[in-house]
């Protein structure tokens, strides 16, 4: 397991700097970060190869990425154009949109699995017809208008919520935001588990444990569970990463400031500091998180083993 570990953190070393030499260089090459610091009125020259000099901008965009990578590697994520620090704004958002993407996991955990294996084990009778058909609506309808909706409903009309997320961003007022943003996931977890329930039912080992007498919650726990899972994690698994960087539409619904609302900042300003530095941090957590999925995979079938 030992030597498994640390040839996947050598594999992740080509894969985090090609993911960030591709997004430096979409954001760097395809857009013009110095017009963003001018407002609606093009800079005059002078301002903008003072600008330019400032922020480095004036050298080669590959000793640009040389000097940011090494940089990186001491903590120093660059300076936002406000003259803020980018790890700055990652020590207030990234909290924030941990706590926001943990709500949403343990939906998709809770609900997703439990809905998946009842309808699993129930293929085919009523409640797997209606379970199908909630989740392919819950699919169908994007975020924004799930959001916007329970915003609607539970926030202005009702009053059981506040509609906008207090600074604090405290658990409790992340519950609803956490669901919008698990909403198309959940019904992928629940699909998924049904599908993998349903399959692994008929399989010969499950069979032998039901014929030995077993109780039908330890055949569904130990057995038929465990195997089905596999799958279900690999999506959750890279469904973390994807959490927190795709907040950007629930973040900007409660105005939750997070790492999707720093990102949207950072587009919209051309702010090129702040949304390299930010998706630099996602790369690692995706990287991290698969390599938490397959050492999960040794732990849920005993029949796989890392040399």
């Amino acid at each position: 397991m030992g030597r498994y570990v640390v040839r996947r953190l050598l594999q992740m070393i080509p894969v985090f700097v090609g993911a960030t030499l591709l997004i430096f260089l979409m954001v760097n090459v395809m857009g013009d970060p110095i017009a963003g610091l001018c407002g609606e009125r093009a800079c005059d020259p002078a301002t903008a190869a003072q600008l330019k000099k400032e922020f480095g901008l004036d050298k080669p965009v590959w000793q640009q990425y040389l000097t940011y990578m090494g940089n990186v590697f001491t903590g120093d994520f660059g300076t936002a154009f406000n003259g803020q620090p980018v790890t700055e704004l990652m020590s207030t958002a990234f909290p924030v949109t941990i706590r926001l993407t943990v709500v949403a996991v343990v939906f998709e955990v809770v609900i997703g699995i439990t809905l998946g294996v009842v309808t699993g084990l129930r293929r085919g009778r009523p409640v797997d017809t209606g379970v199908l058909l909630a989740t392919l609506v819950v699919i169908s309808v994007p975020t924004f208008v799930t959001g916007l909706l329970l915003q609607l409903l539970l926030g202005v009309e009702w009053g059981w919520i506040r509609p906008s997320v207090s600074p604090d961003a405290a658990f409790g007022e992340l519950i609803v935001p956490g669901l919008v943003l698990a909403s198309v996931s959940l019904a992928y977890v629940t699909r998924l588990t049904r599908t993998s329930i349903a399959e692994n039912k008929r399989s010969d080992y499950v069979r032998t444990a039901v014929a030995k007498g077993l109780p039908r919650g330890r055949v569904i726990t130990r057995h038929l569970l465990r195997n089905s899972l596999i799958p279900v994690v690999t999506f959750i698994g890279t469904d973390i990463g994807a959490l927190m960087g795709g907040a950007i539409v629930t973040e900007r619904i409660f105005n939750i400031h997070g790492v999707g609302y720093q990102l949207y900042q950072g587009i919209l300003r051309q702010n090129t500091q702040t949304v390299v530095g930010f998706v630099t941090v996602l790369v690692l957590v995706f990287l991290v998180a698969n390599l938490l999925v397959d050492l999960l995979y040794a732990v849920l079938d005993p029949r796989i083993r890392y040399a």
